[in-house]
C-alpha cells in the first residue's frame, strides 16, 4: 500500500473530517465572538464606567523617542486592553463549548436510559422451549 493511499484513507476516516469540520466552524464562531465583544459587549461597558475604549487602554514603559542618529524610537507599551477584550472572548466561547457539552451529554443519557427492545430469543432457546412443553403434557 502507497504513501498516497494510506493518507487517502486516513484523510477520509470520519473523525478526521469531523475534525476539520469543528476547525473551520470553530474557526468561524472566533470570528463571531470577537465582533461580538469589540464591536457590541465592550462599548457599553466603557460607557458605563466612562468612556473608556478598552481596546485602547495600555501601560506605556517608554515614552516614544528620536535617538542621536534622528531615527524614530516606538514606545514600549503593554496594550492590557487588548487581553481584556481576549478574556472576555475566551469566557464566551468556554460557555458556549460547556452548553454545547452539557446538550450532547444529557442526550447520551436520554438514550442509554431508553429500554432497548428486547432481543428475540435464539433458536436453542426456543427449541428448548417447546421439549419443556412437551414434556409437560
Amino acid at each position: 500500500m502507497g504513501i498516497i493511499s494510506e493518507f487517502k484513507e486516513f484523510a477520509m476516516r470520519g473523525s478526521v473530517i469531523d475534525l476539520a469540520v469543528g476547525v473551520v466552524i470553530g474557526a468561524a464562531f472566533g470570528k463571531i465572538v470577537t465582533a461580538l465583544v469589540e464591536k457590541i459587549i465592550m462599548p457599553p461597558i466603557g460607557l458605563l464606567i466612562g468612556g473608556i475604549d478598552f481596546s485602547a487602554l495600555s501601560w506605556t514603559l517608554k515614552e516614544a523617542a528620536v535617538d542621536a542618529a534622528g531615527k524614530d524610537v516606538p514606545a514600549v507599551v503593554i496594550g492590557y486592553g487588548d487581553f481584556l477584550n481576549t478574556l472576555v472572548q475566551f469566557v464566551i466561547v468556554t460557555f458556549a463549548i460547556f452548553l454545547v457539552v452539557k446538550i450532547i451529554n444529557r442526550l447520551n443519557r436520554k438514550q442509554a436510559a431508553a429500554p432497548a427492545a428486547p432481543e428475540a430469543p435464539s433458536e436453542e432457546v426456543l427449541l428448548l422451549r417447546d421439549i419443556r412443553d412437551s414434556l409437560k403434557k
